[in-house]
């Protein structure tokens, strides 16, 4: 296929759950329609070369950096930002609790790529290393915190689960 520069094409996918159908140029970036078609600000852009992770967003359940990323390439997939992780109500996820308990986040302006990137592991993250779960988070850079915190936080993001379970 092959689109003249400034030709829109049309783009189905599905962000957060909802439906959309939009009208794109066929060079704009995933991170720019979340943030300025959808309004979904959450997602931030920081280096615009992949290499922070600020930007990360789950595509089809895993981690990608949508500064990377054309709209088109989000044809037909779902996608899942940070504002998808509280509930209606306002309550907080279990990893949005546990980055606040353990001082997890500084500024903010990296914690939504790391709460997306933790998300497809943080039940697992009690049996990894630090090692191992340093690793599983090596694609997101925090400038303020020193990791220590984003550590533990993702670490004991399932035993808070457990607990709003329990509490129900």
């Amino acid at each position: 296929m092959s689109v003249a520069p400034g030709e829109r094409v049309s783009v189905t996918l599905a962000v957060n759950g909802a439906a959309y159908t939009l009208d794109v140029e066929a060079r704009w970036l995933l991170s720019d329609v979340l943030r300025h078609s959808l309004g979904l600000t959450g997602t931030h852009v920081g280096c615009e070369h992949g290499v922070c992770g600020c930007c990360t967003v789950l595509v089809d359940g895993s981690p990608a950096r949508s500064c990377l990323m054309l709209a088109v390439q989000a044809e037909g997939r779902e996608v899942q930002t940070v504002e998808s992780l509280a509930r209606a109500d306002g309550e907080l996820h279990p990893l949005q609790h546990a980055f606040r308990r353990h001082h997890g986040l500084q500024c903010g302006f990296c914690t939504p790529g790391f709460l997306l990137a933790a998300l497809p592991i943080y039940r697992e993250a009690e049996q990894l290393t630090d090692a191992e779960l340093r690793e599983a988070l090596s694609g997101q850079l925090c400038r303020c915190t020193g990791y220590a915190g984003i550590v533990a936080a993702v670490r004991a993001a399932a035993g808070i689960e457990r607990e709003q379970s329990a509490a129900q």
